[in-house]
């Protein structure tokens, strides 16, 4: 399977709207709140920054209350230290003390990492006995051991605690859905209920079939609707994982699902528990019990999501300042200019398709306005004030979009541009032009993109000029990296002298 046989264009779906018919179980279930969720990739490595912080602070501190004048210095001290805490971290990884399932042991995990520590500073000690250093530091070995192990069953049980909190609170959990009922959907779900580890929370089961091959019930599970229907419970709710429990011979359904499903952030995994075609352990994935293979990714996930936000409000403040200056003389300029607010608030798409308000400077008169963007701004459009022309031109009306960075989280700084909610090309909503057009939501947009510093800014009048624009955000979601966003950012400038598409 490939992403060619993926993004082929089908006929037009319409994805833009909720669809009326979404059955009354699913719309019950999506209005509920959920609370997001907490990614057990990042809960983990934070637990390891922790802990190594802890062994290191506890080794010094014992070295400055326990030293002796009679050691070899501090600095070969210190390096011991550090090494220590970095091989004791190795050593509980190796160890399988790093998961969420773990982490729920209050006292498995406690004993575990008491003693790996023990062991690995019985080893240490051996070692400096042998090189005829131990007996100098060994008051201070002794109490940097103790104190660790202080620190380190504390820590754990707290951890044990906040865990089993979160765990209750749906705050670990990945919100699943199963595509496909019968006797294999039904098998995925028994399996994954029977998993008490499982970090999964099972919503529902959606099957285009209507007849007796998909029940109302599948082991318990309620049906919720169709493949169009989970597209839209996707959009009203938070969900993270789809299983699709057909066999991969079925590959024409499978393809015309996932050109529905592509336009989602979420991952979505094809259960491989019922092929007949076995491939090597190391092929797969597992979600519980349950053998699977990778299909799609959510795009900006785990840390990538925390060095993004880090990035955004870091420099995003950063810019605020230093442009500070620069936007209050566009606001000076636009006052003077023409009558009416400064600034100018309209509805546009952002992630998942959600609706937000982006702040731009007002580069139009107050009564001809256009908060839905149904007609394009075109050369010398009369609308246009004369500040606004040259606004425009430099993309000056974009800097209010930095208080959405910074203040409102509903933007960043660098990924695919917001569009109006009724944008048109050739009087053609976009969606209705690009087949897979909200695919480019699947993460949040930002005020500068690939496609802009690529020369696809500006007026999108024609088919070609929405199709590039799509083509180069869908690139940018597939290889974002924090390099890449400095690059555009760096770009940004360079790209706004080019000037031949922006009214």
């Amino acid at each position: 399977m490939t992403v060619d046989d993926i993004t082929s264009p089908p006929p037009p779906t319409p994805e833009t709207q909720p669809r009326p018919g979404m059955p009354p179980r699913a719309l019950d279930l999506a209005e509920q709140p959920v609370k997001p969720t907490f990614s057990p990739v990042v809960v983990s490595g934070l637990v390891r920054i922790t802990e190594a912080a802890v062994l290191v602070v506890s080794g010094f501190t014992a070295r400055l209350v326990l030293g002796s004048e009679h050691s070899d210095g501090l600095w070969p001290e210190a390096a011991l230290i550090l090494l220590v805490g970095i091989v004791a971290v190795l050593l509980f990884e190796a160890a399988q003390l790093y998961s969420i399932p773990m982490f729920r042991q209050r006292f498995q995990q406690i004993t575990r990492v008491v003693a790996a520590w023990t062991g690995l500073m019985l080893a240490v000690l051996a070692g400096l006995f042998l090189l005829g250093w131990g007996a100098p530091i060994l008051p201070w070995l002794l109490g940097w051991w103790s104190l660790a192990v202080v620190v380190l069953a504390t820590e754990r049980f707290g951890l044990a605690l906040l865990v089993k909190h979160w765990t209750r609170a749906g705050r670990l959990l990945r919100r699943t859905v199963i595509v496909g009922g019968g006797l294999p959907g039904e098998d995925v779900v028994r399996r994954i209920k029977a998993d008490t580890k499982t970090d999964v929370e099972l919503c529902g089961v959606f099957d285009d079939r209507t007849d007796e091959r998909s029940p109302d019930m599948v082991a318990g599970v309620p049906k919720l609707g169709t493949v169009d229907d989970l597209v839209e419970f996707a959009r009203r709710t938070r969900i993270d994982l789809v299983i699709f429990s057909l066999p991969i011979s079925a590959e024409g359904r499978i393809l015309q699902m996932l050109r529905k499903l592509q336009v989602l952030p979420v991952d979505i995994r094809l259960a491989a528990h019922t092929n007949k075609l076995q491939f090597r352990p190391r092929s797969y994935s597992y979600v519980g019990s349950v053998p699977v293979i990778d299909i799609f990714d959510k795009p900006i996930a785990h840390w990538d999501v925390v060095l993004k936000w880090l990035f955004d409000r870091l420099v995003g403040a950063a810019m605020l300042v230093v442009l500070a200056p620069v936007m209050a003389g566009v606001a000076l300029a636009i006052k003077m200019d023409s009558k009416g607010p400064v600034l100018f608030r309209q509805k546009r798409y952002g992630f998942n398709n959600e609706l937000i308000e982006v702040f731009k400077f007002r580069s139009m008169y107050t009564d001809m306005t256009d908060a839905t963007a149904t007609k394009l701004v075109t050369k010398d459009d009369p609308r246009v004030t004369k500040v606004g022309r040259f606004i425009r031109k430099t993309s000056l009306d974009e800097l209010p979009q930095l208080f959405n960075v910074v203040l409102k989280g509903d933007l960043s700084l660098v990924g695919p541009r917001p569009h109006a909610v009724h944008a048109k090309a050739q009087n053609q909503l976009y969606d209705q032009v690009v087949d897979g057009y909200f695919a480019r939501h699947r993460v949040k947009p930002g005020i500068t993109g690939w496609a802009q510093i690529n020369g696809w800014r500006g007026e999108t009048d024609t088919e070609e000029k929405i199709q590039q624009r799509v083509s180069h955000d869908l690139f940018y979601i597939e290889n974002w990296s924090v390099m890449l966003d400095l690059r555009i950012l760096a770009m940004t400038p360079i790209s706004l002298l080019r000037t031949e598409n922006a009214y």
